[in-house]
């Protein structure tokens, strides 16, 4: 995969009617895949070596994005969503690799303003659900 532009990664949340609305105003994105690893080694392990049980731990992706508010109509459904503690599904967009889709709450959404800049925001998300990916 070649090198890629950071402003193509895109984060977008579905506005309830199934359609994806970019959030607008983002300056950097993250996304983070985990899988907790379940250890299994015991008295007779070969060496005393670690073992992990294939596939056993939970797994979840993690959001976050930094950048200007721009007071839109998706700051407006960010806003809502986090209000209503509504759990929507999101997509990921990751140029030259694929697309990420489940269902993530927001987790934490900041909004931060200095004397001679512009408005900010932060936003976090926990997964909260299966995802799926789509290769590009």
């Amino acid at each position: 995969m070649a090198a890629q532009k950071g402003k193509d990664l895109l984060l977008k949340i579905d506005d309830g009617t199934g359609a994806f609305v970019t959030i607008a105003g983002l300056r950097t994105q993250r996304l983070a895949l985990n899988a907790d690893a379940v250890d299994v080694t015991h008295a007779e392990s070969i060496g005393r070596w670690r073992e992990l049980l294939a596939g056993a731990g939970p797994r979840r992706a993690s959001l976050a994005g930094r950048g200007v508010f721009k007071d839109s109509a998706s700051d407006l459904l960010m806003r809502q969503v986090f209000f209503d503690g509504l759990i929507r599904n999101w997509q990921i967009l990751v140029p030259a690799f694929g697309i990420i889709q489940g269902a993530f709450q927001i987790s934490s959404l900041d909004w931060r303003g200095d004397h001679a800049a512009e408005v900010t925001f932060e936003i976090a998300l926990e997964s909260a659900g299966a995802l799926t990916f789509t290769a590009l």
